[in-house]
């Protein structure tokens, strides 16, 4: 990514990749169609959550896309609270800060509760069912998913959580291309790590939405 000049501390600013010809990935899911869309990843230091939204940045980049990506954190290196949110956007972003979210992301359940009003009432709500057992009312889409828990049985390393959740995000809602989002984690993942990670990629892609949908509120 080439970060902004003008960008604010703690921001990272890009813009689409330059090339002569771009080939643009095709993008299925819920939010596929959308040229604007605003993600957050919620939930409590030591879960990958900063990782995760580093990389959807980078796969919107590789697609093409304007973006901006921004962190915030607890004092603790874990277990303190935090969140990542991403800008995809068609065109350029004059507003770098999440306004309301298309689609939040909850691996915590104190994330769950503090987030869920910054959802738009037409966006998703996803979550760890395994760690979120008391979700909070919402009238949009709810999508429950035992993201630790197939991660260990997929993997033997919950560490690999994020990436699943990763592939579980990009498969049902398609706000980037499964194939630039393959790329941004094959690029972030540390040596020799790059096989678990890839299972952990495909099990999330996987998933099916309608197995894991929760009644609104």
């Amino acid at each position: 990514m080439n970060p902004s000049a003008n960008a604010p501390q703690g921001v990272r600013a890009a813009g689409p990749e330059e090339t002569e010809t771009p080939r643009v990935s095709a993008r299925v899911g819920l939010l596929a169609d959308r040229d604007f869309v605003e993600v957050r990843f919620c939930g409590s230091g030591g879960q990958g959550l900063l990782l995760m939204g580093l990389i959807l940045a980078v796969a919107a980049n590789h697609d093409h896309r304007c973006v901006v990506q921004t962190e915030s954190y607890g004092p603790e290196a874990r277990g303190g609270h935090s969140r990542s949110d991403v800008i995809i956007s068609d065109t350029a972003i004059d507003y770098p800060t999440l306004d309301s979210a298309d689609l939040l992301v909850a691996l915590s359940q104190e994330a769950a509760d503090g987030y869920t009003r910054s959802l738009r009432r037409e966006g998703i709500l996803m979550y760890d069912s395994g760690k979120v057992t008391n979700p909070p009312s919402f009238p949009g889409m709810t999508i429950g998913v035992p993201f630790t828990r197939l991660a260990t049985e997929e993997t033997g390393r919950p560490q690999t959580t994020n990436v699943l959740t990763l592939g579980a995000v990009v498969g049902i809602t398609g706000v980037v291309s499964v194939e630039s989002l393959t790329k941004a984690v094959m690029e972030a993942v540390p040596a020799g790590t790059t096989e678990v990670n890839a299972r952990a990629l495909a099990r999330g892609l996987a998933l099916d939405y309608a197995e894991w949908m929760v009644d609104s509120c």
